[in-house]
């Protein structure tokens, strides 16, 4: 897994290439093997952030962990989302 940090033109041209959306994010992140929450040892992928998009570089870390483990926010009532706020209170 790889961390990268740039610049807002840069994820922004990164999210119009891959997610089809001229706007900046936080984070983006390009899992390698497979979709769908799994556990055990997998190869996750690529987490790109960029630091001006972002209020906490934790915590857009973790939730780019946790698109690679194959959670969605966007489709998962919440779950995701919950569970990163477990994760972020358990590093406090």
């Amino acid at each position: 897994m790889a961390v990268e940090l740039v610049a807002p033109d840069r994820i922004r041209r990164l999210n119009r290439d891959h997610r089809g959306s001229d706007a900046v994010t936080d984070v983006l992140s390009f899992p390698l093997d497979g979709v769908g929450p799994a556990s055990g040892p997998r190869e996750l992928g690529d987490v790109i952030i960029c630091p001006e998009a972002t209020r906490d570089l934790a915590e857009a870390v973790i939730h780019g962990v946790l698109h690679l483990c194959g959670h969605d926010h966007e489709v998962d009532e919440g779950q995701m989302l919950a569970l990163q706020d477990r994760v972020m209170a358990s590093l406090a």
